[in-house]
C-alpha cells in the first residue's frame, strides 16, 4: 500500500485510524476484559500545543518528526490498549527536560534523549536526538537499560496504530 509521507496529513490518517480502532473496544472492552476501557484518545493539537510546540522547537535535542507531531496532536493517551500507550504533550516533555534534565541511553547512537512517553505500567518511551525510540526496562530511565523500539518517529507510531488495531480485534497486546 501507498503510504503518503509523513506529515500533518499522515498523522491526521494515523489519528484516524487509532481512534477507529480504539472506538469499538470502549463499548466492549469492560465486558471482555473484565475492566473499564479507560481513556483512549487521540488529541488532535489546540493552540497552548501549538504554542508548547514551537518552544520544542528551540530545544535543543528537538527533531523535526516530533515537532510535526507535536503541531499536530496534543497528546495520545491509550490506556485501554494493552498495557497502555501514552504520548506526552509538548509542555509536559519540556517540563520533565527543565526538572530532570536530559536521559542518558548509553548504546544510542547519540546517548541524550527526552522522555516522550510510557507504557501503562510506566515504562518510559526516549526519543534521542536522532529520532530514534527507546523503551527503558524500568520505570525510572536514570541509569536505565534500553531496548531501541523504532529507528524513527513514523515507525513508532505504526506500532501504536498496529497494536491498537490487534488489540480491538483479538484482545491480544501488540
Amino acid at each position: 500500500m501507498n503510504r503518503i509521507p509523513y506529515s500533518a496529513a499522515w498523522l491526521s490518517q494515523w489519528r484516524e485510524d487509532v481512534m477507529a480502532a480504539v472506538k469499538g473496544m470502549v463499548s466492549t472492552s469492560g465486558d471482555e476484559h473484565g475492566f473499564p476501557p479507560g481513556r483512549n484518545e487521540v488529541r488532535v493539537a489546540d493552540e497552548d500545543d501549538r504554542r508548547a510546540a514551537r518552544e520544542y522547537a528551540r530545544e535543543s535535542l528537538g527533531f523535526d518528526e516530533l515537532l510535526t507531531f507535536y503541531e499536530s496532536i496534543g497528546e495520545v493517551a491509550l490506556s485501554g490498549v494493552g498495557n497502555g500507550y501514552f504520548i506526552n504533550a509538548a509542555r509536559d516533555v519540556l517540563h520533565r527536560v527543565a526538572e530532570e534534565g536530559y536521559v542518558f541511553i548509553p548504546m544510542a547512537d547519540d546517548p541524550h534523549g527526552m522522555v516522550i512517553g510510557s507504557d501503562g505500567r510506566g515504562i518510559p518511551f526516549v526519543a534521542d536526538w536522532g529520532g530514534v525510540i527507546h523503551r527503558s526496562r524500568t520505570p525510572s530511565p536514570d541509569e536505565a537499560e534500553f531496548d531501541r523500539v523504532a529507528e524513527d518517529l513514523p515507525e513508532f507510531l505504526e506500532l501504536i496504530r498496529w497494536s491498537a488495531a490487534r488489540f480491538a480485534e483479538t484482545g491480544e497486546p501488540g
